[in-house]
């Protein structure tokens, strides 16, 4: 059904193995985030969103987007500036929620499930069918992105910015 180039094979493996690994990046940024003061974790910085907080939220809000998609569910894209929480505590509960889940769909997902396209109309309004390679490739790509933003953000503050390098968490 697509390219050869979209090998689903290398793309099912790696997901499904990194994905425990994944949730463990997020969860060192979201525990160095809770030794913030609130104004440091709020405050205006240069970057995609504005604040820690904000990005954050955004993060959250684009992984519920595409498991959506992923469950067939989701054909819509809401405002990305979207603050689904205020609150960080209840943020960071959230978080680990969408990861725990994220974890199991992609343990429990079957390799047919990479032969899919999934519809939906994008942020700017188009409609778009993307392949399931690229959009599970996409999902991923876009969290290591964000997450790279977050740690410069808490590179400016007074606390220690997480490695994020995949084989630390590896071969601690």
């Amino acid at each position: 059904m697509f390219p050869a180039q979209w090998s689903v094979w290398p793309t099912f493996y790696l997901i499904s193995g990194c994905s425990p690994v994944i949730t463990g990046l997020r969860t060192r940024v979201y525990e160095c985030c809770s030794a913030l003061p609130v104004a440091e974790y709020r405050k205006q910085r240069a970057g995609s969103f504005g604040s820690i907080h904000a990005l954050l939220n955004h993060m959250l809000l684009a992984d519920q987007i595409w498991m959506a998609r992923f469950h067939a569910e989701g054909k819509t894209t809401p405002a990305l500036d979207t603050v689904l929480f205020e609150d960080f505590r209840e943020l960071r509960s959230a978080r680990g929620e969408q990861d725990c889940h994220i974890e199991e769909f992609f343990q429990d997902a079957a390799p047919e499930f990479f032969d899919r396209a999934f519809e939906y109309t994008n942020s700017r309004g188009r409609l778009i069918l993307e392949p399931a390679p690229v959009a599970v490739s996409h999902f991923f790509n876009h969290q290591t992105h964000h997450r790279g933003q977050v740690h410069v953000m808490l590179s400016q503050t007074g606390i220690q910015a997480p490695s994020l390098d995949l084989h630390r968490i590896i071969h601690p």
